[in-house]
């Protein structure tokens, strides 16, 4: 697929994310239904009813290319898969039901293993970034695409700022942060953390294995083409259709952290 290919896709999806990022509001104001999953971690009826509208887009646009969502079965089994989408319909479930603004809508496509194609957006902070390319990674800000470049630090170039999925860190992390000499970090939920170390709001996230591939894939899209990168603890590039879809550790550096 060229890239003027996967650029009429992504356009093509935008105005589906914010419809389904309006109808997440919506639900989320009439009163969430909540169910727990068989994993024991929570999925609403926005979680289903997002994740609907963006694979009856998805299956329009790319009819004979696979789709794995977080809140489905289908193709979860499948051996092999090199290029497919990746979807999490609600990212950060916790903070939807709980009223909080950092839960995201998600999607990705995947071609030979990697994630070229990334959408997501954060509904309650009027948020959307996307990629479709290396150098073509895009937050909209009043109705205009502008270009993230996160070798522009939006802090004093003296602070590292880091963001993380908690307000203690553990010592394979806090070593990290260390060795790039991290003056701050900020706790933040969900696939925002890589759209604002794509945008150079921030400039490292560290984690140990926890998420899933669908957690991932489409803020790695929108960070390695912003020029930033993520990798596993060892330096490694992350691959997915990997067994049970689960993650490594990993590490997300600005293009700044990325080049220096």
């Amino acid at each position: 697929m060229d890239l003027e290919g996967k650029k009429k896709i992504v356009l093509d999806l935008i105005g589906t994310f914010e419809t389904a990022s309006k109808l997440s509001l919506s639900l989320r104001k009439k009163g969430l239904k909540e169910t727990i999953k068989e994993d024991n971690t929570p999925v609403t009826n926005g979680d289903l009813e997002v994740n609907k509208i963006l694979i009856d887009k998805i299956s329009e646009l790319t009819p004979n290319i696979p789709i794995v969502s977080e809140e489905t079965s289908l193709n979860k089994n499948s051996d092999n898969l090199s290029t497919f989408w990746l979807i999490d319909p609600i990212d950060g479930t916790y903070d939807y039901i709980n009223n909080k603004d950092e839960f995201t809508v998600n999607a990705a496509l995947i071609i030979n293993k990697a994630p070229e194609i990334g959408i997501i957006s954060a509904p309650a902070k009027n948020r959307l970034f996307y990629t479709y390319g290396n150098g073509n990674s895009f937050e909209i800000i009043n109705d205009k695409a502008q270009l993230l470049n996160s070798k522009i630090n939006k802090n004093d170039q003296k602070n590292i700022k880091a963001v993380s999925y908690s307000d203690i860190l553990k010592k394979e992390i806090k070593d990290v942060h260390d060795k790039f000499k991290v003056t701050n970090y900020t706790k933040m939920k969900s696939s925002l953390k890589f759209c604002v170390v794509a945008a150079g709001e921030f400039d490292l996230y560290v984690a140990e294995p926890r998420a899933s591939e669908w957690d991932i894939a489409a803020g790695d899209a929108i960070l390695t083409n912003s020029g930033g990168s993520i990798t596993d603890m060892d330096g490694k590039k992350i691959y997915y259709g990997k067994k049970d879809f689960k993650n490594p550790g990993i590490i997300l550096k600005s293009a700044r952290l990325n080049n220096g």
